[in-house]
């Protein structure tokens, strides 16, 4: 009996086929050239990815949930460099399009479903990243309805390049006392600093934000009530921890496929390694590993799209997908033995980008107490994890 895949299998297809076409056999090229691949970004607007999360009446493609991750696992299979591009703006998109009032909606997400509008989000500061709550960016009300931002920001993704920033800051005390600010580029007082120098992905700028007295006008407050950022925000955190492990997932496929490929081919003691035990035991650690991360991403995909709370098993596919790629990225370089180490096999680049899925979109030690927590208040038993007592 054929199995039905929870995705779009047309919309799959196309970006396998894009993959296949304009990826694949060119990443350790393009990874090598250090100019920003342009090429790469308009071919992801024509694909209309740039519209994932945007309702189809401003132009979007409006995915489910499954379909996007499933999405950013093919890209990622490809170069994980393109789910970067577009996992912060999707987020964006989300969160404008489920929380943003008819004004900034009709405002926003039509130039970003295009890809024309590339959003960011800016979140982590210098004296906080996971702990949202320590957040010290602040936006004052005036007399006229409108903001002054003040604050900074760091490690964000897309920051130099995207055209504007959903920015989130305190705009009173407590959780109740934060808000999500639609920033955008050229406003006095905001400055872009340096870009931080990265272990992969060194095509993503990550960059440092600055906001010195910056006049926001009254619509720039995400739906035009303060205190909501922090529920917004994590509305959509959720989704893109989908997205992250799905990317993991997608990198761990490509760490697989190079082990296997260079097993075969690579002679020891008179015949390939890939008939030696000890090779073929990690190389079935690996794919046992990988099939089951994809597995609980796309349950935590269809859990999200559901409407059903998802914070827990999004946590889980966070975690466990991460923790997947870091091994199975570390076992392709013990395959490739010394070859594992140098630049000329894309072994080196899978180990190098792993651990970005483990630190990301909140650690997983941070995924581990959100899962603890959420199991404590039940929802292992809704999602059918308790069994019965003896």
């Amino acid at each position: 009996m054929p199995i039905q895949n929870p995705w779009d299998e047309e919309v799959v297809q196309g970006v396998q086929r894009f993959v296949q076409q304009k990826i694949i056999g060119r990443a350790q090229e393009l990874e090598a050239d250090p100019s920003y691949p342009e090429e790469i970004v308009s071919a992801l607007k024509e694909l209309g990815l740039f519209s994932i999360a945007v309702p189809q009446e401003f132009g979007g493609l409006e995915l489910s949930v499954p379909t996007y991750a499933k999405i950013m696992e093919e890209l990622a299979a490809g170069w994980t460099t393109l789910s970067c591009f577009l996992n912060s703006h999707t987020s964006a998109s989300s969160i404008l399009a489920r929380h943003g009032t008819a004004q900034q909606k009709q405002s926003w997400l039509p130039s970003m479903a295009t890809g024309e509008l590339r959003v960011a989000i800016a979140l982590t500061e210098p004296n906080g990243g996971s702990d949202l709550q320590a957040i010290r960016s602040s936006a004052r009300k005036q007399a006229d309805g409108g903001y002054v931002l003040n604050g900074s920001k760091i490690f964000i993704t897309n920051g130099a390049r995207a055209g504007a920033v959903v920015v989130l800051a305190r705009t009173g005390s407590g959780k109740d006392g934060i808000s999500l600010f639609m920033v955008h580029k050229g406003l006095a007082g905001f400055t872009v600093g340096a870009n931080a120098r990265t272990l992969g992905h060194s095509h993503i700028d990550v960059a440092e934000l600055v906001f010195q007295d910056v006049k926001l006008p009254a619509e720039a407050l995400v739906g035009q009530v303060e205190g909501q950022g922090l529920k917004q925000m994590l509305d959509a955190l959720e989704t893109g921890r989908i997205a992250m492990a799905a990317t993991a997932v997608g990198l761990s496929r490509s760490a697989l496929k190079a082990a296997q490929d260079f097993a075969a081919q690579r002679v020891a003691f008179g015949t390939e390694i890939i008939n030696h035990q000890a090779i073929q035991m990690y190389l079935a650690d690996m794919a046992t590993q990988t099939m089951a991360a994809q597995s609980l991403v796309q349950t935590a995909a269809v859990v999200k799209q559901s409407g059903q709370r998802a914070d827990m098993v999004c946590g889980m596919a966070k975690l466990f997908a991460g923790e997947t790629c870091a091994k199975v990225a570390l076992d392709c370089v013990r395959i490739h033995g010394g070859g594992g180490f140098v630049s000329d096999f894309p072994a080196e680049r899978y180990y190098r980008e792993a651990p970005y899925f483990i630190v990301t979109e909140g650690t997983n030690e941070i995924q581990k107490l959100i899962i603890a927590k959420r199991m404590q208040a039940g929802d292992a038993q809704a999602l059918g994890l308790e069994g019965g007592h003896p």
